[in-house]
């Protein structure tokens, strides 16, 4: 080992010594155990904000809207959905509305090439329960990028987690469209009052 070596290795060690006691660094580096939840947030509440469209186009019709800072969107239906109180709950999904089969899409590259260009009433999919079917809205106009082909072979996952992979589609709106749909959009406390969950 030579001299600057030596000389390195003691920078970095006080270094270290130093940044320790930093009192701010060290409270983000070792919190006080009071100040933590008693349950780590999910990975939906700490990446995304969550939104909801109440009785979107029909009572009873609640969606939620998880935005990431990137601007995407995930669809899903809300705990508040009509599709839930129905008995079995949720037991399909049928992806092909009108014209076009969402199921089908394959969105490529950087430039989203092949991204269908939906308004916010256009339909996702169709939910079906024993005695109803429902139609799933995209909420927000945009480019739809995919849309969870999972449900097909699982409804299930509606019925068990509907807010993690039990999502419906990932939409990326235009900043501007984002900013226009979200005023009408409730945020989570709001909605949480109104429907008293």
């Amino acid at each position: 080992m030579n001299d600057h070596s030596v000389i390195e290795t003691n920078n970095v060690q006080e270094q270290g010594e130093h940044e320790v006691e930093d009192p701010e660094l060290r409270r983000l580096l070792v919190p006080n155990p009071e100040d933590l939840p008693l349950t780590p947030p999910s990975s939906v509440e700490a990446n995304f904000v969550s939104y909801f469209a109440p009785d979107f186009m029909k009572p009873g019709h609640d969606q939620y809207i998880y935005r990431h800072a990137n601007g995407l969107c995930v669809i899903g239906l809300a705990p508040t959905h009509g599709a839930f109180k129905d008995e079995g709950g949720i037991t399909a999904i049928d992806f092909n509305v009108g014209k076009s089969d969402r199921s089908g899409i394959k969105v490529t590259g950087k430039h989203k090439k092949n991204a269908q260009h939906l308004e916010s009433n256009s339909a996702l999919c169709k939910v079906c329960s024993k005695d109803a079917t429902y139609i799933v809205r995209c909420c927000v106009k945009g480019s739809l990028l995919e849309v969870n082909d999972r449900l097909i072979k699982q409804p299930e996952l509606l019925n068990s987690a509907a807010d993690r992979e039990g999502y419906i589609a990932i939409i990326m709106p235009k900043p501007a469209d984002w900013l226009k749909v979200k005023d009408s959009l409730l945020g989570l406390e709001e909605y949480k009052k109104l429907r008293e969950v």
